[in-house]
């Protein structure tokens, strides 16, 4: 009697799985406790109860987190941002190309005033012996190493802003690029400086032009050799702008 019951009444309560009403798995469960109690003249145990009344919040929940985060993730964003800042402290620096929903932004540098800007960089193109010699004694296919690579630094400077999209077009009123080989480990040591007076750094336009040297000499090398390695890009030193000086740490 129980069984024939049973199998009336499960099959409406698989139309949950169909429908997006909440209510039909309550409903069900509370219709087979009915048919349970009257079988075994006692009511179930708790937990076949709580079990579909916990399914339903489950589904519920579910369902309302899609609709929730369907037209809020940007005010999500926007507070999971707050949220972090508040955590690092209000004198921990912030990304400044990261706006307040968590999209990339070009920083506007209009209220800052101008100042003279200076910035130094490094770079290390390991070239081995043998690539080494070759440069030492001038006899690369390509031509002077270190003249073409110390051109293309300064010309990369001047157009960092076509290369780095956030950053700003500056007028540099001056570049600076110095190739020099190192016998000790067969390497050619870079240093690249930019100079301008404006509301924006050139730490960009450094480190540009002495990753386009690097990139120049391993180019005009790479003939003789694989296995040149281009190094150590870094920020040296830089001058100007809200932070003032600041100097790397050896």
């Amino acid at each position: 009697m129980f069984l024939r019951r049973l199998a009336v009444i499960v099959p409406r309560s698989t139309r949950f799985f169909s429908s997006k009403d909440s209510l039909d798995l309550a409903s069900t469960v509370a219709e087979l406790n009915k048919e349970m109690e009257s079988v075994f003249g006692e009511p179930p145990p708790d937990g076949l109860a709580n079990s579909g009344n916990r399914s339903c919040m489950a589904q519920d929940a579910h369902h309302n987190s899609h609709v929730i985060l369907g037209s809020t993730n940007d005010k999500f964003a926007a507070q999971e941002l707050s949220s972090i800042s508040h955590l690092l402290g209000e004198n921990t620096p912030g990304l400044t190309h990261v706006g307040s929903t968590g999209k990339a932004q070009m920083v506007d540098v209009s209220p800052k005033e101008t100042s003279s800007r200076t910035a130094i960089a490094s770079c290390k193109v390991v070239l081995g012996k043998k690539v080494f010699d070759l440069v030492l004694a001038n006899q690369m296919a390509k031509g002077d190493v270190l003249t073409v690579a110390k051109i293309a630094g300064i010309n990369g400077a001047k157009h960092t802003s076509t290369l780095i999209p956030l950053c700003h077009n500056i007028t540099l009123a001056h570049v600076r690029v110095d190739l020099r080989l190192d016998p000790e480990d067969f390497s050619v040591e870079i240093e690249g400086e930019a100079a301008s007076t404006g509301k924006t750094g050139v730490e960009m336009e450094a480190m540009t032009a002495v990753s386009i040297a690097g990139l120049t000499v391993y180019d005009m090398c790479k003939a003789a050799s694989k296995d040149i390695q281009v190094t150590d890009i870094r920020l040296e030193r830089k001058t100007g702008g809200k932070t003032g000086y600041w100097c790397r740490e050896e």
